[in-house]
């Protein structure tokens, strides 16, 4: 099945993709806490004060497969597998943290290419990314992974802080990915 091929432990030399439990929950809090201004560009908070529910929910399932993201045996994220959809070989990347040391030193292209060998290689054909308008920085990291942007989904979500947010939808096709690699 390609649901439990897809959600399996990743890793590619110190960086690991550690199926999220509540055995990391301690230290994802304190990893979240390091940078308590980012949140409100997220749909949901994990930071101070809103940890716990929105911890609560990830691990719960429901459509989501997150990951705890180790350097080497620091946890310093997360990541998820989220609205898959098997039968027409779809799934979006997101949910995604690290913690501030670890922004600008390649390790989330290197997280990113990670995750997206491995869900072209079980079979996925597209992968999705929806980041909220706002968030050029991770809007810039996509592309450089060779995404496109199809379009902007006015007002798709309400965030946790109530604001409504657009959001950029990416793409990126199994042929796209293996041409961006060349």
């Amino acid at each position: 099945m390609m649901q439990d091929a897809l959600y399996v432990e990743l890793a590619d030399g110190d960086l690991r993709l550690v199926k999220l439990a509540d055995e990391h929950r301690e230290a994802l809090r304190a990893v979240c806490a390091a940078d308590a201004d980012i949140w409100p560009i997220y749909s949901s908070s994990f930071g101070p004060g809103h940890f716990e529910k929105s911890f609560d929910i990830l691990v719960s399932g429901a459509g989501r497969m997150p990951y705890a993201v180790f350097d080497g045996e620091r946890l310093i994220g997360m990541t998820a597998w989220l609205r898959p959809d098997f039968s027409a070989q779809t799934v979006e990347i997101g949910n995604s943290y690290i913690h501030p040391d670890a922004r600008g030193t390649g390790f989330n292209g290197r997280l990113k290419k990670l995750m997206i060998d491995h869900a072209f290689a079980v079979g996925i054909r597209r992968i999705e990314f929806r980041i909220d308008e706002r968030n050029r920085r991770s809007q810039a990291a996509v592309a450089k992974l060779g995404c496109t942007k199809e379009a902007t989904l006015r007002s798709e979500r309400i965030t946790w802080t109530g604001h409504v947010r657009d959001t950029a939808l990416w793409s990126l096709l199994a042929g796209e990915w293996a041409e961006h690699c060349k």
